[in-house]
């Protein structure tokens, strides 16, 4: 059942010298629990399609519909998680996660059972009591995931969250957001350049091309839900990876 429904959607940002089409007649269907990677090169709209989903920005043209209903700004159904942390450094990390359910009146015990249990899957258990400060970059986006979680979205948008991690870091949190959505399933979409990380994450990959800034092609990813990290060296997991490249190639080429 789709989740998301992007219709011919474009986005045009004025200035008094300039009219940038940062999005052009873009269409994609995402569905119900659905975990969709966008890769592109920059310039492509990749983070624009995102804050239009987000609702932190408008369409110009063309329409986006969440459950039958048109995207027209923010929303606690929609949660973000930016490249840049976003912890608050004077709160300790159970006081992060907490912060979302609290700023939604929830009452401090059940409140405190959803802190608990994202903490747990995110592997902060051990943490709960300490500030950001103290933390590893990695540590820190631990926070960030399972405080997106915590406020109860029905869709996670993800902006090249693990991009200024280290690889043994990135491949920790991988896993780290596996293990968080098979066991609270939801409609994710994350924009990364990395193409293992969106193969190794994503049930389809979109493949977008700059100039005009629309979808290229739309790659369905075969591999099961139990996925281990060793899937890399897999002959079908490189095909698929050497193909993804080869696109994202054209796409360069093209706009060159």
């Amino acid at each position: 059942m789709a989740k998301i429904m992007i219709d011919s959607v474009s986005k045009e940002f004025l200035t008094a010298r300039k009219r940038t089409v940062a999005l052009n007649e873009t269409s994609l269907t995402i569905e119900d629990e659905e975990i969709v990677c966008v890769v592109g090169p920059s310039g492509c709209g990749k983070t624009t399609l995102l804050n239009l989903i987000a609702g932190f920005i408008r369409p110009s043209s063309g329409t986006i519909i969440l459950d039958d209903r048109e995207v027209a700004g923010p929303s606690a159904e929609r949660a973000v998680v930016f490249q840049s942390d976003a912890v608050f450094p004077w709160l300790t990390v159970a006081d992060n996660v907490a912060f979302g359910p609290r700023m939604q009146g929830m009452r401090g015990s059940r409140r405190a059972e959803r802190v608990e249990r994202y903490l747990d899957l995110v592997g902060l258990s051990d943490f709960a009591g300490t500030y950001p400060k103290e933390l590893s970059g990695g540590m820190r986006k631990r926070v960030d995931l399972a405080r997106a979680y915590t406020s109860g979205p029905d869709v996670l948008l993800l902006d090249e969250p693990f991009g200024a991690l280290d690889l043994f870091t990135k491949e920790n949190m991988w896993t780290a957001l596996k293990r968080v959505a098979e066991a609270e399933p939801k409609t994710i979409v994350f924009v990364t350049h990395d193409i293992e990380e969106a193969l190794f994450l994503g049930h389809r990959v979109v493949v977008m091309t700059p100039r005009p800034a629309r979808v290229h092609s739309v790659v369905d990813v075969p591999f099961g839900a139990d996925r281990a990290l060793d899937l890399r060296a897999e002959p079908e997991f490189q095909a698929l990876r050497m193909q993804i490249a080869h696109s994202l190639r054209e796409v360069h080429d093209g706009a060159a």
